[in-house]
């Protein structure tokens, strides 16, 4: 099973009208392909933030998957 990074980012305007991305959560998730590993970190932000859909919470869903160290 491979392993993912799945951030989730909110998009704020700051004073002088600049747009930032503010880390919301992050979650290594094992899964067998990118979109599991969305689902389940989705899943799993809901549930930490107490609400139905994590879009209530952040407005961007990354998956990256994490290279497995060789020895």
């Amino acid at each position: 099973m491979r392993t993912f990074l799945v951030t989730f980012h909110k998009i704020v305007s700051d004073g002088r009208g600049y747009e930032h991305r503010v880390l919301q959560q992050q979650a290594v998730v094992p899964a067998s392909y990118g979109e599991a590993a969305a689902d389940a970190a989705k899943a799993l932000f809901c549930k930490a933030a107490s609400i139905v859909d994590w879009r209530q919470r952040a407005d961007t869903c990354e998956v990256v998957e994490l290279s497995e160290l060789v020895a």
